[in-house]
């Protein structure tokens, strides 16, 4: 059993990264279903919420089903921090854990997420500062470092640690890498390692089917996995890895009746938490993904993504579940 806090995980638990414009409530039930231990919302501009911004503010929005489950959140003033993790504390999330690792220059260039990797003084004051300002458990999200000269992940672990953090997810890249190559984890497997290091560490980056889940495992003797952009539009990679790893057994793939189930489910929350209008469009970009490798797909996706009205996309899936149900989904 792995614990932050008093939150109990099973041994090696699966983990839904927090993901912009992806991991919001519609898409975490569908994960949750599927077999993922413990999720995130997407995260949360700390001045968006301080201000009352309505975006910052819909991403606070927890179901009961979906427990554990933490708020993200990033920002580069530690007290706008502060003042956020007091507010998203009324909330009663299970957790509450911090951004250091989001890349995309927009949150880097004003020293937020990986951009406040260059100043790891200011990161631990900041961290310091929420975590005793908070009777949540606090936990971080990071990378190896700002490039390749700047990989201090060693230290970082071990003084986040000291000052109260209760798990850290290490991300195998860089800031200055983005997504591109292969991430590293090596460097996570040594923070493992560390004698030092109590708290869980859990790894994420390129976690894309169960046999490199457990060779992972088995390879960096991480304490949990976080899983990303492979769950997009295919929440089962959770019940795979699962199935894998207790069994040694590869799952069949989804049928396309549940492809379609899950996809209708998806869809429908999405409506109706974000209303016809902003449902039916922020669900464009999951169709794709959810019919991932259905030969001569170009038609039905057209007509998916430019159909304006909830009973227009019910029939094209419908039609999609009847007319290939047959043929496998490579």
């Amino acid at each position: 059993m792995i614990k932050i806090g008093n939150i109990e995980l099973p041994d090696f638990p699966l983990l839904l990264a927090p993901m912009e414009d992806v991991s919001d409530p519609p898409f975490r039930l569908v994960c949750k279903e599927n077999g993922a231990d413990m999720m995130y919302t997407e995260f949360i501009s700390s001045e968006g919420l301080i201000r009352d911004a309505v975006k910052s503010k819909m991403k606070l929005d927890i179901f009961e089903y979906e427990r554990p489950i933490g708020v993200q959140i990033f920002g580069s003033e530690i007290d706008t921090m502060v003042q956020c993790a007091k507010i998203i504390e009324q909330t009663q999330p299970d957790l509450l854990d911090i951004n250091y690792g989001c890349p995309v220059m927009k949150v880097t260039c004003k020293g937020a997420g990986a951009g406040i990797l260059k100043d790891i003084d200011k990161m631990v004051r900041m961290t310091e500062a929420i975590v005793k300002a908070t009777s949540l458990p606090v936990t971080v999200k990071t990378r190896l470092g700002w490039d390749d000269s700047t990989k201090n992940i060693l230290e970082v672990a071990e003084r986040l640690q000291d000052i109260g953090i209760q798990a850290l997810t290490i991300h195998g890249r860089t800031r200055v890498q983005m997504y591109k190559g292969e991430a590293d984890w090596t460097l996570i497997a040594k923070v493992k390692e560390n004698p030092r290091i109590q708290i869980p560490i859990f790894g994420n980056g390129d976690i894309d089917s169960p046999q490199k889940a457990l060779d992972y495992k088995n390879k960096y003797g991480v304490d949990g996995i976080m899983v990303g952009r492979a769950s997009i539009g295919y929440p089962w990679i959770f019940r795979e890895i699962k199935h894998y790893l207790a069994t040694g057994e590869l799952l069949a793939s989804p049928t396309m009746d549940e492809r379609v189930d899950a996809c209708i489910k998806h869809l429908k929350f999405s409506i109706e938490w974000k209303g016809p209008v902003l449902g039916i469009l922020e669900m464009r970009r999951h169709y794709t993904n959810y019919f991932k490798g259905l030969p001569h797909f170009k038609e039905e996706r057209m007509a998916l993504v430019t159909a304006h009205q909830l009973e227009d996309i019910l029939a094209r899936l419908e039609r999609i579940r009847e007319e290939r149900s047959n043929p496998a989904i490579v």
